[in-house]
């Protein structure tokens, strides 16, 4: 007869076992599922499209688990694609080329500079001075920083790339050293609130141009300034960003130490910090004025970078550039923008937002699901095309949708803000990823934000957003 083991040494032995690690677990079937497409790709797709969805699931995988270093995840995407001839390297390196890889290079040389000037540190002492108090008045401080800027500058690359050196230095100003909830809860706060709910401000956020440049192009539709606000702000930019606060507090719990720092914010400026100033001042002119000039915000702060990388004239020495900047990210961010060219390319997105559109129910009068469908087509497409996508391959679709559901054509455009706003994936916003990339932490914080506000945006924001509408007249 058999005789179960002690209680203690079954104990022991569950010690023994290994744990089993979610994250790897997910990794592992993603790349097997990817691998397998990669090798036969199913016959309802045409080739390329099931290759690329292979490598897009194993690329996303290793990402969102963070298995793997995030460049060699690009590395890997950049070595598959290129194996199995999946599109032509014009596409899956595009993103070297692209204005966004441009723009985190420049973000690099521009926060160096900021912070080996001192002037980083200055305008952080500024702003602590003002939020010295509890954890959340400095969350909710630092998140209203990042709204405002919204309002000012209309490039959220732009305002990623100025806030992330000023909020670091301010993150060690109140003791939050590197990794801790403290240290990540302020970038957060200054990352998603310059980037997440100024969707909801027109000129802040690339997808909400093209929605209006798509829209005044194929149907003579421009929404105004003033109607987007009234329409979008109160759920998707004021109430979310309250959310944002109490998730970060909830999540990345901490306790500043008393601003200890000088207290004398406003003596003189030294001869660098000046030089930096004046840098940033140019670089923020332009920014602003880029309704004028028509200049890509990349490319402004590209010639920041130079200006601070020249001999004599700049802030940072040729050793300074070899040994301080971490150029891991650049890959990184070229590898996501590689990946949302080959499903651009291979025409993977749109056939996923066409088949969505027809698949989900549209009914005219039935507003409730109607807007329901409509805000569930976009949120998916996000996800296939990454944010900016989302504008371009619904907007052709609108007059059908429209059709369909019986719904003004103005309120089916308006509709994939809804979507393109709620971020499910890192990989879809290529801002946050800068931001994160910049400060040097881990990807994963963001992520789980990102997770969480999408769930709370789902069932919370949504619904709410809906009556709004209701009581608008919009629906």
């Amino acid at each position: 007869m058999h005789t179960p083991p002690p209680a203690e040494h079954a104990g022991a032995l569950r010690h023994k076992l290994p744990r089993i690690r979610m994250p790897l677990v997910i990794a592992g079937v993603t790349t097997i599922t990817g691998l397998i497409l990669l090798c036969w790709p199913p016959l309802e797709l045409p080739t390329a499209q099931g290759r690329a969805a292979g490598l897009a699931i194993i690329a996303i995988g290793l990402w969102a688990t963070s298995q793997l270093p995030e460049h060699l995840t690009a590395l890997l995407f950049f070595l598959l694609a290129m194996l199995v001839g999946v599109a032509p390297s014009s596409v899956i390196f595009s993103g070297f080329s692209s204005s966004a890889f441009w723009m985190v290079f420049a973000g690099l040389v521009i926060a160096l500079g900021a912070k080996s000037s001192g002037l980083s540190e200055r305008l952080a002492h500024s702003i602590a001075l003002k939020l010295n108090g509890s954890y959340l008045s400095l969350i909710s401080g630092v998140m209203l920083v990042g709204v405002l800027l919204g309002f000012l500058m209309p490039s959220s690359m732009g305002r990623v790339v100025l806030l992330v050196p000023v909020i670091l230095a301010l993150a060690e100003s109140f003791g939050f050293a590197a990794g801790s909830n403290g240290r990540i809860g302020v970038l957060l706060a200054a990352t998603f609130g310059s980037f997440v709910p100024t969707f909801a401000i027109l000129p802040a956020n690339v997808p909400n141009m093209i929605l209006v440049g798509t829209s005044e192009t194929l149907f003579g539709i421009a929404p105004l300034y003033g109607e987007y606000l009234l329409l979008h702000f109160p759920v998707l930019g004021l109430l979310k960003s309250v959310v944002i606060v109490g998730l970060i507090v909830w999540r990345f719990p901490d306790r500043p130490k008393p601003y200890t720092g000088r207290t004398d914010s406003s003596s003189p400026l030294s001869r660098i910090e000046w030089k930096m100033a004046g840098i940033l001042l140019l670089a923020l002119t332009f920014w602003l004025t880029d309704f004028v000039h028509h200049i890509s915000p990349a490319w402004i702060a590209l010639s920041a970078a130079m200006l601070l990388l020249l001999p004599r004239i700049g802030l940072i020495s040729a050793q300074q550039f070899s040994n301080d900047i971490n150029y891991s990210p650049l890959f990184f961010i070229a590898g996501v923008l590689g990946m949302g060219a080959l499903i651009s390319h291979s025409g993977l997105g749109a056939r996923a937002a066409t088949q969505l559109a027809t698949i989900l129910p549209l009914e005219p009068g039935n507003n409730l699901l109607n807007y329901t469908s409509l805000a569930f087509i976009s949120l998916v497409t996000g996800i296939a095309t990454t944010q900016p996508g989302v504008p371009a391959v619904l907007t052709p679709l609108a007059d059908q949708i429209a059709l369909a559901s019986g719904l003004p054509i103005k309120t089916v455009l308006m509709t994939q803000v809804l979507g393109f706003s709620t971020t499910l994936l890192l990989f879809q916003a290529p801002p946050l990823v800068i931001a994160m990339r910049l400060s040097g932490e881990n990807t994963r914080p963001a992520i789980v934000l990102a997770l969480l506000l999408a769930l709370v945006t789902i069932v919370l924001l949504l619904p709410l957003d809906y009556l709004w509408w209701r009581l608008l007249g919009w629906l």
